[in-house]
């Protein structure tokens, strides 16, 4: 049943070391705040999961919070690479990072069959590829009833999901508007799911289509407003896209990223301190708040 609490509790008390998490968000309604908050935390020995890791990963993997990443693709969306993610696989620094591969559809089949309770995924995938030769995890069965082959992936259970949304409600129910990734199914398929809106509401005003998350299956929401910067929240604010540039210069060298790292993230109480650090120091209101 879904208790309201400040981030820092909710990942204090449902993230352990060693977990296994699941970040998601495609597109927009990117956890960063939680993020951030692993960071201060200083989680270790976390295995991560996400289709897209972008950003936020990059610096959870710089901090040397993880042991093994579980993808199907990983960049700065728009701009290149994730020098702290090449980092650690081409120099082990800070730390030897092990890697699970997928194709995108893999990895949702995966947590699909995670949340309806499915010991593995079968899906028409990865035929012509080496990557069951990389991953143990990818398997080749047979069809019971036409003897067609198949692929499997063992089910996506994370100890803890965590995403962000637009609203709850005063009971802890969650509405997730806009382009729609895998957070229902990874919420779901997870033994906690802590959520982060930008608000709560009285009434979710849910519309057609809109996904509503109910209380029972998330442990912990968190009011977090910008929660997804610097990626967007539909009716919210808009994508940051001059920082996403920024940080490649920014994550380029091992000096610059813990700089960062400690001037807007160790170095700021809460997401609340660290967007206040951020737009004073960015002029530029618009790239914030839309």
């Amino acid at each position: 049943m879904a208790q309201f609490m400040p981030l820092a509790d909710a990942i204090a008390t449902h993230v352990h070391d060693g977990d296994t998490l699941a970040m998601e968000g495609f597109t927009h309604l990117i956890p960063h705040a939680a993020g951030h908050e692993l960071i201060r935390q200083q989680k270790q020995e976390l295995t991560v999961m996400r289709m897209t890791p972008d950003i936020i990963y990059d610096q959870l993997i710089g901090m040397g919070l993880v042991r093994k990443l579980v993808f199907s693709w990983g960049g700065n969306p728009g701009v290149g690479s994730l020098h702290r993610f090449r980092d650690a696989v081409e120099k082990e620094w800070p730390r030897a990072l092990e890697l699970e591969e997928h194709s995108h559809a893999g990895m949702a089949c995966a947590y699909q069959a995670g949340a309806s309770g499915l010991p593995f995924a079968v899906l028409r995938g990865y035929a012509g590829t080496d990557m069951p030769h990389y991953n143990p995890n990818i398997k080749r069965i047979s069809c019971p009833f036409t003897g067609e082959q198949l692929a499997a992936v063992p089910a996506h259970r994370p100890d803890v999901a965590v995403i962000h949304a637009q609203k709850a409600d005063r009971a802890g129910n969650v509405l997730i508007t806009g382009i729609q990734g895998v957070q229902k199914e990874v919420v779901l398929g997870a033994k906690r799911a802590i959520v982060t809106v930008e608000e709560k509401v009285d009434d979710l005003g849910a519309g057609f289509n809109a996904i509503v998350l109910p209380h029972w299956v998330i442990a912990a929401v968190c009011v977090v407003p910008f929660g997804a910067h610097p990626s967007y929240a539909q009716g919210y604010y808009k994508r940051d896209n001059a920082f996403y540039t920024e940080w490649d210069d920014i994550s380029r060298t091992r000096e610059s990223f813990l700089a960062w790292i400690a001037d807007y993230i160790t170095g700021t109480r809460d997401h609340a301190g660290f967007m206040a650090k951020f737009n004073a120091a960015h002029s530029d209101k618009e790239r914030s708040n839309g």
